[in-house]
């Protein structure tokens, strides 16, 4: 089978459809940087079919000039001509090879830059809706089948029409009788091997789905979370033997396939073997009557087993085009995916040249909000199986004309039951969503009109679960601050009290902290986190139930570290643990979507609301 069979498309479902014009002109468009590099690519492929075609011209001479006029001079000649004609043929091989690497990698380089730069430019919503799996098999796998149209398929098409056509046309010049012979023998392999190739296409696609399956299996059970959770309440045993069932299953396919596969190349040997057989009988007779000379006949042996394999791939080129161009299609889906959280045309820098200036007000002004339909954020081909239920609008609005200001320099903690909208209300200040309506100001501009880059880098968040890339204690802190220095690093994480800690790991900063960071206890990466925060230096800090999980003593230090980092910053702050947020300048209390106490927390607890019955009900756990 041919390298793009594994991108796993159904051809059969491609077979009665047309090349969609708005895709190819995409492709050419995606092509035009590599125009002179296609053109030299085909133009080796054009020339190296042409040599091939001499070395047998040559062999011919020898025979009917060479040996039967014992002329040793010519013979030598020849012989030295046919060893240049395949010295030509590698060359131009590797010309070939050197051309299709070139053209296939920088396609694959540009497709890749380009999608990686679009998805991680996506609102959170569709990282939220999207399997992780499908779109990393957007970035890789149709990626490269959509390399493989150009350089694979393209290319193959071509050589096989030059082949076919040049074999066809010096086989008619030597004899036209036989030549046509040997094409009279096809029909009986094409129409088998056509039910062949179509049974070894099914295979195929069932090996991608199994593979998928059990590649599934292993990232779930192998990444830390899925090994934990097997180690604590599963069962090794039965881990076993659900896998080894999945991967008999691969193993099945396997043999099927192979089987199939050397079935299909031995009906193509056995055909070119009575041809080949055919043109010896009737040529022999035909040299005996003096018709043609043994040259001829040898050479016309020569070339006859050039055609079948062509001809073969002909029948379904068009099949294997279009299976082909669907990688293109799934990968203009991904990059013509809507960007409903993006820069505005003339979007301006929050504080302007300097964020310095950033002051740090906050406002919500009557701002009402719903999730967004997954039309408008996702993809339905990369949300999970069953999904298109919920890929339609739900208009159910999470938050009702919340109208709020939060002075710079100050402190204002949201608070209120589960569910209450509270991380919602704080995600629409960076733009992790956008309003349905109202607006959300920061100095007096709508966040929609400021450029993305300025308001993030004004904006920083502290997580209940910080994430940690799998890299060294140094690299995830400089990922708020590529260019600070060793004394910078030292600074922030002394002043979010883990300097001791990070000093005392193996090797230091340069520490590998894990996936997730789970080489950390939870209080260790919350501090962490903090130290990333300070060396960000934002004007506004959002804490998001910083240390709802954490002990008694993880929790004082990470407050000391907050209240280090907080100090004249404006500071909005969720909160489930009412004793973390007393001193706040302003306690928000949302309940189903809307503010229904503000206050301080001793008027807030006089008042006897749901912030005393919340207040109370935590004092008495």
């Amino acid at each position: 089978m041919s390298p793009h069979h594994a991108i796993g498309q159904d051809r059969t479902a491609v077979a009665g459809k047309t090349f969609d014009r708005k895709v190819l002109k995409r492709v050419r468009e995606l092509a035009r940087p590599f125009k002179w590099q296609i053109i030299g690519f085909l133009a080796t492929i054009v020339l190296g079919a042409l040599v091939a075609l001499v070395p047998v011209w040559l062999f011919k001479r020898i025979i009917e000039d060479g040996i039967a006029n014992k002329d040793k001079g010519l013979i030598s000649t020849l012989t030295i001509l046919a060893v240049a004609a395949a010295l030509a043929d590698a060359a131009l091989s590797l010309a070939q090879r050197w051309w299709s690497a070139r053209i296939g990698e920088g396609l694959i380089y540009d497709l890749r830059v380009r999608l990686f730069d679009h998805v991680q430019r996506m609102p959170i919503a569709f990282f939220t809706r999207t399997q992780t799996g499908a779109l990393i098999s957007r970035l890789n796998n149709d990626v490269v089948g959509a390399q493989q149209a150009l350089t694979g398929t393209l290319g193959q098409v071509v050589s096989n029409v030059i082949v076919l056509i040049s074999t066809l046309i010096a086989m008619s010049i030597l004899e036209w009788r036989l030549t046509l012979l040997s094409l009279l023998v096809l029909p009986v392999f094409i129409i088998p091997a056509k039910r062949v190739g179509r049974r070894l296409q099914a295979i195929t696609r069932e090996q991608m789905t199994l593979n998928a399956s059990m590649n599934t299996t292993m990232t779930e059970r192998f990444n830390v979370s899925g090994a934990q959770l097997v180690k604590l309440f599963g069962n090794h045993d039965r881990e076993r033997d659900s896998f080894s069932g999945r991967a008999g299953r691969v193993r099945d396919t396997g043999i099927k396939s192979a089987m199939y596969g050397r079935t299909f190349f031995m009906a193509l040997g056995l055909v070119a073997a009575i041809a080949t057989a055919a043109i010896y009988g009737l040529g022999a007779r035909m040299v005996i009557s003096g018709s043609i000379k043994v040259g001829t006949l040898v050479a016309l042996a020569a070339y006859v087993t050039r055609i079948y394999a062509p001809l073969t791939s002909l029948t379904n080129a068009r099949v294997d085009l279009m299976t082909a161009f669907v990688s293109f299609d799934r990968v203009f889906e991904v990059l013509d995916a809507p960007r409903l959280v993006d820069d505005r045309l003339g979007a301006i820098d929050l504080g302007g040249a300097d964020l310095g200036r950033v002051a740090g007000r906050v406002t919500f002004d009557a701002v009402t909000f719903r999730y967004p339909a997954g039309d408008q954020v996702s993809l339905m081909s990369l949300e999970a199986q069953g999904a298109a239920g919920s890929f339609e609008a739900r208009n159910v609005d999470v938050l009702h004309n919340v109208s709020l200001d939060v002075l710079p320099g100050t402190m204002v903690a949201v608070v209120g039951p589960s569910g209450a909208g509270k991380s919602t209300l704080a995600s629409l200040v960076p733009r992790l969503y956008d309003v349905t309506e109202g607006a959300v100001r920061i100095d007096g501009h709508d966040v929609r009109d400021l450029s993305m880059a300025s308001l993030r880098q004004a904006i920083g968040v502290v997580a209940q679960d910080p994430h940690l890339f799998h890299e060294s204690v140094a690299a995830n802190l400089r990922y708020a601050r590529t260019d600070a220095s060793m004394e910078d690093l030292h600074t922030a994480c002394k002043a979010a009290q883990i300097l001791d800690v990070v000093l005392g790991l193996p090797e230091g900063f340069d520490t590998i902290v894990g996936e997730r960071g789970y080489r950390l206890s939870g209080g260790e990466k919350q501090r962490l986190a903090i130290a990333r925060m300070i060396l960000k230096n934002p004007a506004i800090v959002i804490l998001d139930e910083a240390t709802s999980h954490l002990d008694a003593e993880n929790e004082a230090l990470v407050q000391e570290a907050l209240a280090t980092m907080l100090m004249g910053r404006t500071s909005i702050v969720i909160a489930h643990r009412l004793s973390t947020v007393r001193a706040a300048d302003e306690i928000v209390v949302v309940d189903g979507g809307r503010i229904v106490e503000r206050g301080t927390h001793d008027s807030l607890v006089a008042a006897n609301g749901l912030y005393a019955d919340l207040y109370h009900t935590l004092n008495a756990n």
